[in-house]
């Protein structure tokens, strides 16, 4: 069964959040950190802040969505917070960036 994936990741020079989505999360933080990917080019250091898992793209996508109108950093600190322990999300990205492999 595929995962997806909605993560914010947060900006080291701005402080501001990014909000997206993937099934191939370790990829896209990779983009994110090499100025591959648009909208955060230019824009890092990149933290992982956040992770949420969706069984289907479309629960994924609605909740991102949502997130983004939302915009309220405490509010979603508060009402999300068990999503805010990414320690496992950040070993993943971590051991597959030194290892060259994505894992997908």
């Amino acid at each position: 069964m595929q995962i997806y994936y909605v993560y914010i990741l947060e900006s080291g020079t701005s402080g501001k959040w990014y909000y997206g989505s993937s099934s191939k999360l370790v990829r896209r933080i990779d983009d994110h950190q090499s100025n591959r990917a648009g909208y955060t080019r230019f824009k890092g250091p990149w933290t992982l802040i956040f992770v949420r898992e969706f069984d289907n793209k479309a629960d994924s996508l609605k909740f991102e969505r949502y997130l983004k109108r939302l915009r309220n950093k405490s509010y979603i600190q508060r009402e999300f917070s068990e999503y805010f322990d990414v320690s496992r999300y950040r070993d993943m990205v971590i051991s597959d960036a030194v290892g060259g492999s994505h894992g997908e």
